[in-house]
């Protein structure tokens, strides 16, 4: 029997203003998402898991929330390796075939104008975390929702606009969060 939903967020800042639901707190990057929300799949048994934080645009114009229709893992050459080993390593995952915003996950937080845009042509928002937690909900055959509020421009500046933008955004996280789960 499947529990309540799961809320899962990367960092404490992003989960600031969140209602009283059950809020994983995963840490930052793949693998911490990918073991935190594996665990709490398999001692929580939720019915479903709403992934929910900050991400840079890749797309100038991209501001506000998104839900992401697509994940990509960006930081992984899953051709290589596949042609390698003789059998695909998923680099995709398909949530929501109705939203056009494509998430890109990796282990580098991107505030570089030239990584930026090479990852503009795949995709239109930058995180470290959503991939792995898709990918933790697929494996264990969880339905995820993954939806992104946008907090810098994955440019020179990211860093110091997250922290400047991080409480607005765990603002509206905390009423997304309302909306879907109310």
């Amino acid at each position: 029997m499947a529990g309540e939903p799961l809320v899962v967020v990367a960092v404490r800042q992003e989960a600031a203003h969140l209602p009283d639901v059950d809020v994983l707190l995963t840490g930052v990057g793949k693998v911490a998402a990918a073991m935190a929300v594996a665990r709490a799949i398999a001692e929580r048994r939720p019915s479903l898991v709403l992934n929910v934080g900050s991400a840079g645009a890749l797309r100038d114009g991209m501001e506000g929330t998104h839900r992401i229709g697509r994940v990509i893992e960006h930081d992984l050459d899953h051709a290589a390796i596949s042609a390698l080993i003789g059998e695909p390593v998923p680099g995709e995952i398909v949530l929501d075939e109705r939203a056009p915003t494509v998430l890109a996950t990796g282990d580098t937080f991107v505030a570089d104008r030239a990584v930026r845009a090479e990852l503009a042509a795949r995709a239109h928002l930058v995180d470290m975390e959503g991939f792995a937690v898709a990918r933790a909900c697929a494996a264990a055959g969880v339905p995820c929702t993954i939806i992104k509020v946008v907090s810098d421009d994955a440019s020179e500046g990211a860093g110091r606009t997250w922290v400047e933008q991080v409480d607005a955004a765990a603002r509206i996280i905390a009423r997304v969060v309302a909306a879907e789960l109310g």
